[in-house]
């Protein structure tokens, strides 16, 4: 029997509609080759334009209107004219906090075809950043006191709980148990001698749970350098909210750019819908013009596959993007081709072959 995925659509802002577009169409393909599953999408307007027209990001009751959802699909936030902490606040991270997507799922790994300003030899890069998604730096604790007086002072606290920081911590700890890969921590204990220090305790103290998983720890510092010079020595990294935001930007540069930055907003137990976004965010200045890539969009569907229990259907569309990457046309003029944004994601879906038949 058929099982169906229902899905809730949030376009966005800018080039997010454009982008969401070829991942629904690569989603639909690889539902229509399968046969076993389909998928029900339900669009919902917003961002900053319903902001314009509402004085809000989303529905008053938007929360409780995407709760029944198996997962969402986003595709970018932010418009010129509504201030970023109001457009991010009041929708993507509203929707995080809201439904406990405390897992951020960051794949940094560079793609048969894909550029790299890497030489040769250090193009080895296979990462997974596990980034905590919830509290952290961006709890979204603090106070401005004295505002626009000369002793005006901004106070920004962040946030690590015991629960949250250990859950994970130990959420790495059982993905690298599950696929025999390596923990690497990425913290600045010996600036932050609180929160940090407390990071890595908790995870010294998990890491004795899991002697069998290979575990290392850094300074984000010393991280970012590694990330260049030698990315080949991280699997799976976990990290906190603020460094996981930089630090995944890092390594997208490094495996190909913002335009194959694919994320994956988690909650473990599923008593909540996840949400699947690319995170080049929205490019007003070429939003409109054909010209976004959306192979983030897509590599982002792949993983809202894999979420779903259709793993199968995840890997083949990263091999279909490979081949099309591989065959260098078409590309959007980020990666050096002149095709437009329908072009690659009805290339990516042409490409696309049910698993068990695509020959390499």
């Amino acid at each position: 029997m058929s099982k169906t995925h229902n899905i809730a659509v949030i376009p966005g802002d800018g080039i997010g509609p454009e982008v969401l577009r070829e991942g629904l169409r690569v989603l639909d393909k690889a539902a229509a080759l399968d046969g076993g599953f389909s998928f029900h999408f339900t669009n919902f307007p917003w961002g900053c334009g319903f902001y314009k027209e509402h004085g809000q990001m989303m529905a008053e009751d938007g929360i409780e209107q995407l709760q029944s959802f198996d997962a969402i699909y986003l595709g970018a936030v932010g418009y010129p004219g509504v201030p970023d902490h109001i457009s991010l606040w009041d929708l993507l991270l509203k929707i995080r906090k809201s439904f406990d997507q405390y897992v951020n799922l960051r794949p940094v790994k560079r793609l048969e075809g894909a550029p790299s300003p890497l030489v040769e030899e250090k193009r080895n890069i296979d990462m997974l950043v596990i980034r905590e998604n919830i509290e952290g730096e961006y709890a979204g604790a603090g106070d401005r006191l004295y505002r626009g007086q000369p002793e005006e002072v901004a106070l920004q606290t962040g946030v690590f709980s015991r629960k949250g920081t250990e859950r994970i911590i130990r959420h790495a700890f059982e993905q690298g148990w599950r696929y025999g890969k390596s923990v690497t921590s990425i913290s600045k204990g010996n600036a932050l001698q609180y929160s940090m220090v407390f990071w890595d305790e908790v995870f010294a103290e998990v890491a004795e749970e899991y002697p069998d998983v290979p575990s290392y720890s850094y300074l984000v510092d010393a991280a970012s350098m590694f990330f260049v010079l030698d990315p080949g020595r991280f699997e799976i990294v976990v990290t906190s909210n603020l460094f996981g935001d930089i630090i995944t930007d890092l390594g997208a540069g490094l495996a190909g750019g913002l335009g194959l930055a694919a994320g994956a907003n988690i909650n473990p137990s599923r008593k909540y819908p996840s949400m699947f976004e690319p995170v080049h965010g929205s490019a007003p200045d070429i939003a409109g013009k054909g010209t976004a890539n959306p192979l983030a969009a897509v590599w982002s569907a792949s993983q809202m596959l894999d979420f779903l229990g259709e793993e199968k259907w995840g890997s083949a569309v990263l091999r279909a993007m490979e081949e099309v990457m591989t065959a260098g046309s078409p590309l959007t003029p980020d990666m050096k081709g002149n095709a437009t944004t329908e072009d690659v994601g009805i290339a990516v879906a042409e490409a696309l072959q049910k698993p068990g038949t695509h020959e390499r």
